[in-house]
């Protein structure tokens, strides 16, 4: 089994370099399934939009509502995310590779993508997902000690996911 993920410091650092891997992975002819994210901001609020790419070829969903500047907690559409999980259920058969942007409260939870993560393990499709520090009890939870946490080095991200797929194909 083939699990591993990355763990950037800062705000929105993990879905730029997640989207630069998924980016290197489809241009070398790789079949991707997953999601991966775009924080768009905005001059207007204090918060980005979120944006997700259902890989391998869309759509893009904004998964963020926008409620105003003042507004606290979570701000995740639910539905626009279930729209995400029913588009990486359709591409997951013909994937050799995928890619999840953010083990969040949704996966903490047992929901969002987290049964897709376990049904790709289930199938031996290398897994990458990206995972803040927030959530990163859940993860350990989650992945049982099976996903090993990768360096944030292209390179070395690029050079294990080459391994990864070489054992699965």
């Amino acid at each position: 089994m083939q699990f591993a993920y990355v763990s950037l410091p800062g705000r929105g650092a993990n879905d730029r370099f997640l989207a630069v891997i998924a980016a290197r992975l489809r241009a070398q002819g790789l079949r991707l399934a997953g999601t991966v994210q775009t924080n768009i901001e905005r001059s207007d609020r204090v918060r980005c939009d979120m944006d997700v790419l259902v890989l391998p070829d869309g759509p893009v969903l904004r998964i963020s509502e926008d409620r105003g500047n003042l507004a606290r907690g979570c701000r995740l559409d639910a539905d626009a995310l279930e729209r995400a999980v029913v588009g990486t259920a359709a591409a997951l058969p013909h994937a050799q590779f995928m890619i999840v942007n953010k083990f969040g409260k949704q996966e903490a939870d047992g929901r969002g993508l987290a049964p897709l993560i376990a049904e790709a393990l289930s199938r031996d499709i290398p897994v990458l997902l990206g995972v803040n520090g927030l959530n990163l009890a859940s993860f350990e939870t989650f992945s049982s000690g099976m996903a090993v946490q990768l360096q944030p080095d292209e390179a070395a991200v690029m050079d294990w996911c080459k391994i990864a797929i070489a054992e699965y194909v």
